[in-house]
């Protein structure tokens, strides 16, 4: 190097924390964070889930105290998955009045008022008897126009219940505008769509379908769910076609393994755009950590701040009230 110029030393900025912390080009915040939890019927405690350690099936009244820990330490959201004690082939709880998201939906506006927004998950998985995410046709296939007016019943009954945020997550073509359509004609202009817009047929969802006991008892949902070797432009295609018929937010499901396809997502479009933090993500690293593999803590927070620099405004994960905490 010419002596003409000074030696650069990018070290200069890294040597303390204080100095680190300052330049910081990424940075969490507790209410980007949006903490998933699961409720089910007729359980008299809360039900931990094996394969995700630390993470339970609340009862009515844990998820009340959940919530309510969440708010507390700041965590923007919380979003509901539902699981019956009885589930048949159209998925009736879905959008009964009763049903156990509906009456969770209700608690949680109870015990949180607008500490945190509350919303709900908006498909049939959970409520199936098959756990397909739609009406099966005799062949066994998912009827796509069925299944989309299932979709909007059930959207009205969580926006009638309290939910704030509608999150349909079944990947059916039209899902959007056939739950905006619904909800207005009902009254509920107001309420925002938060499409799950790029959702992957990943392998990274073993452990939620524990927690909401949802496993498809034949196939899987390759034929409705992304394929993981598809093209990039298929998922921006997806996001085009959700904001068209009215979604307010994106969403990339999973995140770690789809940070490319997260930062294009981005950089097209400029609604809020979230990452879920998926189950097989979360239960990689408390396995890891349980046996002393890896620094738990310092993980979480570097998974985290991955996702937020590909471009998540929100962020869906299962640490969010611990990660909240720790962010003060």
């Amino acid at each position: 190097m010419s002596a003409e110029f000074p030696v650069a030393r990018p070290r200069r900025l890294r040597r303390n924390a204080p100095l680190r912390r300052m330049v910081a080009g990424t940075r969490l915040h507790p209410a980007e964070l949006i903490l998933p939890m699961f409720v089910k019927e007729g359980i008299a405690e809360p039900a931990p889930v094996g394969s995700m350690p630390g993470v339970v099936q609340h009862t009515r009244e844990s998820l009340r105290k959940a919530a309510h820990d969440a708010a507390e330490a700041g965590v923007g959201g919380v979003i509901l998955f539902g699981i019956p004690a009885v589930k048949d082939g159209r998925g009736s709880g879905a959008d009964d009045p009763e049903g156990i998201v509906q009456l969770a939906l209700n608690d949680l506006r109870s015990e949180v008022g607008d500490a945190l927004v509350v919303m709900s998950d908006t498909c049939l998985d959970e409520y199936t008897d098959h756990g397909h995410c739609g009406i099966l046709t005799e062949t066994g296939e998912v009827d796509n126009d069925l299944t989309l007016e299932r979709y909007a019943a059930a959207a009205v009954a969580q926006a009638r219940a309290g939910s704030q945020v509608i999150a349909p997550s079944g990947m059916m073509d039209g899902q959007v505008g056939a739950i905006r359509a619904a909800l207005d004609a009902d009254g509920h202009a107001e309420i925002p769509i938060l499409g799950y817009s790029v959702k992957y047929a990943s392998a990274f969802y073993g452990p939620f379908r524990d927690a909401a006991e949802c496993a498809p008892q034949f196939g899987d949902r390759s034929a409705y769910q992304q394929d993981p070797a598809g093209p990039v432009g298929e998922a921006l295609r997806e996001v085009r076609l959700d904001l068209a018929e009215g979604a307010d937010a994106v969403m990339v499901k999973p995140a770690l393994a789809y940070l490319d396809i997260l930062r294009q997502v981005r950089d097209l479009v400029d609604v809020p755009v979230a990452a879920y933090q998926v189950s097989g993500e979360y239960a990689m690293v408390e396995a890891a950590a349980a046996n002393g593999w890896i620094d738990r803590d310092r993980v979480i927070m570097e998974s985290l701040i991955a996702i937020r620099r590909a471009g998540a405004d929100l962020i869906l994960t299962y640490w969010a009230t611990e990660v909240a905490r720790r962010l003060g």
